[in-house]
């Protein structure tokens, strides 16, 4: 039997990831009552038992506390009996947008703000945020890569990665993004916008990137950017962060951020790696949006 006990913060994507769950042959259950959780594992634990694939749904809202469902834990171990735990996660940022879009009122947050209500389950939750064998940060998935994630882990069997790195191109002139690490600034490179024949195109296409590419500075940047990068991510694994966001930046993000964004991503794929990496381009459509208006 596979016994997978889905946890984590509210509105972190709880209710999708059961449904995902029970599209793959999982037989799910959401909110349990607390003490029945060893028992229901006793039953399903019986050889050539029909059910062989349970996940259950647990939350704040299950009116359990943490030191409650660690006890149940605690009783499943002494029992013998197996499973896994995902933990949900997202920033508190993202889960206040969530809320705000839902109009809903978070659980703990009673008549005070939603961002306070999130701090305390945020705290009431670490325990079992640090029992989890996968902890996922949906903040940046989109539905299919929270689905692509959870087949990964569920169905494929391949090896959870915790980390997730997202190599983000965006313009100055925009904003720097606000949930970015680490951020570089590439505006030292010449500006392809500046060649008429390339103004139009962007770091996706291969003129762009010969063109920034062929300054020596550009390659040496890449090079030292890369081996700090891959020196960094196995420290912010040993101290537990599942979210990394990489910002590198031009003038309109459209040239020569693309350009090194994804000659960044692509060296740290082609690496061989303990965490899962993804690219997007914040502004590289916004000037053309811009000359529009």
């Amino acid at each position: 039997m596979r016994f997978v006990i889905v946890t984590g913060m509210s509105g972190a994507g709880k209710s999708s990831v059961l449904k995902m769950l029970e599209d793959v042959g999982y037989f799910c259950i959401d909110n349990l009552p607390i003490l029945l959780v060893p028992r229901l594992a006793e039953l399903l634990a019986v050889p050539n038992a029909e059910i062989n694939k349970i996940a259950l749904g647990m939350d704040i809202r299950s009116s359990y506390g943490s030191a409650d469902l660690g006890m149940a834990l605690d009783e499943l171990d002494e029992l013998g009996i197996v499973y896994e735990m995902l933990y949900l996660d997202a920033s508190d940022e993202v889960l206040v947008k969530r809320y705000k879009e839902t109009r809903r009122s978070h659980p703990l947050s009673g008549n005070s703000r939603v961002d306070q209500g999130i701090r305390r389950e945020r705290a009431a939750l670490e325990p079992l945020r640090r029992r989890a064998n996968y902890i996922l940060d949906t903040s940046r998935l989109l539905i299919r890569e929270l689905k692509r994630e959870i087949n990964s882990i569920f169905v494929e069997n391949k090896e959870y990665k915790n980390l997730y790195v997202t190599v983000l191109s965006f313009g100055f002139k925009y904003g720097i993004p606000n949930d970015a690490d680490l951020v570089f600034d590439v505006r030292f490179l010449p500006n392809p916008y500046y060649i008429e024949e390339l103004r139009p195109k962007s770091g996706n296409d291969k003129e762009v990137q010969d063109y920034v590419m062929s300054n020596e500075k550009a390659g040496e940047f890449l090079g030292k950017l890369t081996d700090m990068v891959q020196f960094l991510i196995p420290n912010y694994i040993t101290e537990g962060k599942t979210q990394l966001v990489i910002g590198v930046g031009c003038t309109g993000g459209k040239h020569r951020s693309v350009t090194l964004a994804n000659a960044l991503y692509e060296a740290l794929v082609a690496a061989e790696s303990d965490y899962g990496v993804k690219i997007e381009h914040r502004d590289i459509e916004k000037d053309a949006i811009t000359k529009a208006k």
